[in-house]
């Protein structure tokens, strides 16, 4: 069963009232930056705080009475299980939702609050991947229904609404859209929509360069699993992309991007600090690949989807870190201290510039030895001001060890 642009205008009209129209806003930042005319489609503010829920209850609204009767189970990061739940509380329908341990606390709070007393939450495995196996086993065992999270046609096609809703919105097709990819539910509905009624526009599909799991797919000519995922990207964090939404893209190829973590971090800050707009991870990937040289050219309207917001607070100390990491402002040494007074005030007045400031310091002292290692976190003013430090410690008498973001160690700092 393939997905037609006539698919997702039917459920264009079945979630008429159900869902928010989010809003389309002007993106001055980026429109400076490239020159093109960008535009933010704000699915941060839908009703559950991410495009999910369109799919979600586009499927669950057209089971018939027999289905209704059965429960209905899923596999979720977080938004796709808000949607479920969301739709199941609407529709009077029961869900069990299986989740990853990685879920952040944030979602799960929303999952419970959404779906009330028909949702039942279970927590288990590491990823995506492994609730998804629960989920199905839970199916096949009890004969509950499963809603994928996005390799079904209908929840493609419900994904698939914010195409003509931005077309709507700006008045005429863009030239560009560009939109985040996971699974590739989004990126297949929106790209079924506009090959069909406006095949001029360029859609761009943005990945995790962690989990790039669609342009695995294209070069294998097929789905295939990813031998490592990073689960830093939560919301689209899947190891293996579906057969409906990779068939899609095989009938209309588009072009893939992928964004590194600590780039998506500084659009995370910037897109808070300077837009005022509270984004996930997944939902910053589409307007974190404008920051790239030649994505879009001048003059051309870019429509790029902010997908979620369902951002856990307590996860901005590590988005800082990695973004300043990225910038290239935030760097960390193993310095060896000789083992006498005087060592650390030598450090700091003949190697650290005006500008420049410890924001760690874990020392271990030797007493059998006449050094002592030190790990050094180092904050630097701006990006330039890294050559002259590295210059006073060559012609320092200390011996320092610049860490490699590659490093195995930068695990646990970063």
């Amino acid at each position: 069963m393939g997905v037609e642009a006539a698919a997702v205008d039917a459920a264009y009209e079945r979630l008429s009232g159900v869902v928010a129209r989010t809003p389309l806003q002007p993106h001055q930042r980026a429109t400076t930056r490239t020159g093109a005319d960008v535009w933010l489609k704000r699915e941060d503010l839908q009703v559950v705080r991410s495009y999910k829920l369109r799919g979600a209850y586009n499927l669950l609204a057209q089971l018939d009475r027999e289905q209704r009767d059965r429960t209905v189970v899923c596999a979720s990061a977080g938004n796709h299980a808000q949607g479920v739940a969301f739709a199941c509380r609407a529709l009077d329908l029961r869900a069990k939702i299986f989740i990853p341990r990685t879920t952040p606390r944030q979602k799960r709070a929303r999952i419970a609050l959404l779906g009330g007393d028909r949702v039942e939450v279970i927590v288990g495995g590491d990823t995506y991947d492994a609730a998804f196996a629960a989920a199905r086993e839970q199916a096949e065992r009890s004969g509950a229904l499963m809603v994928p999270a996005f390799d079904h046609p209908d929840v493609i096609a419900g994904q698939g609404t914010v195409a003509r809703e931005i077309v709507e919105q700006l008045g005429s097709a863009p030239d560009v859209v560009v939109v985040p990819v996971g699974g590739g539910g989004l990126v297949a509905g929106v790209t079924t929509w506009f090959a069909k009624h406006h095949p001029a526009t360029r859609i761009i599909g943005v990945e995790p360069a962690g989990a790039a799991s669609m342009a695995a797919a294209v070069a294998a000519g097929g789905p295939v699993e990813l031998a490592e995922v990073d689960g830093f990207v939560d919301g689209a964090a899947v190891r293996r992309v579906g057969l409906h939404t990779y068939g899609v893209l095989e009938e209309h190829p588009i072009e893939l991007r992928q964004v590194d973590s600590g780039v998506l971090c500084e659009e995370m800050l910037e897109l808070f600090d300077v837009d005022g707009v509270i984004a996930e991870p997944a939902g910053a990937l589409a307007p974190a690949a404008l920051r790239a040289e030649g994505v879009v050219r001048q003059g051309e309207t870019v429509v790029s989807l902010v997908s979620g917001g369902n951002h856990d607070v307590s996860r901005y100390a590590e988005v800082i870190e990695r973004a300043l990491v990225s910038r290239g402002v935030k760097h960390y040494f193993l310095v060896e201290f000789p083992q006498e007074p005087g060592a650390l005030r030598r450090f700091l007045d003949q190697i650290l510039g005006p500008d420049d400031d410890i924001t760690l310091f874990e020392y271990v002292k030797r007493t059998n030895r006449e050094f002592g290692p030190a790990l050094v976190g180092v904050e630097l003013g701006t990006p330039d001001d890294l050559a002259p430090l590295l210059a006073r410690l060559d012609a320092s008498p200390v011996n320092a060890q610049k860490l490699s973001p590659d490093d195995p160690v930068f695990r646990f700092l970063v």
